[in-house]
């Protein structure tokens, strides 16, 4: 018997996550968000971004009114302009953390 890596549900270990670009660990991420209709992850990440003041506002519960998945998705690239410079490394935790979980 041979022992495998734990993997995500996708069936992805944490190796192969972490040998991804940023960029492909977000869109995998936010696909994937976008499928369980997690607005809440998203703001999460925006949060961690340092420009993102007008994230913090948001608050991403379930039934607010608000924020959308695509509300999130256009803030993310005003943003970002996906340049993810220092918040690299958290960002990509945040992303393979996610991926991991769900």
């Amino acid at each position: 018997m041979t022992d495998t890596p734990a993997a995500t549900p996708g069936g992805t270990s944490f190796e192969e996550l972490d040998a991804l670009s940023t960029e492909e660990l977000r869109e995998r991420a936010f696909a994937r968000a976008r499928e369980r209709r997690d607005v809440g992850f998203y703001w999460s990440v925006l949060r961690r971004l340092p420009n993102a003041d007008e994230a913090t506002v948001l608050d991403g519960a379930p039934n607010s009114i608000g924020p959308t998945i695509d509300e999130a998705n256009a803030l993310w690239r005003e943003l970002t302009g996906h340049g993810y410079e220092e918040s690299a490394p958290l960002l990509r935790a945040a992303f393979i953390d996610y991926l991991m979980k769900h």
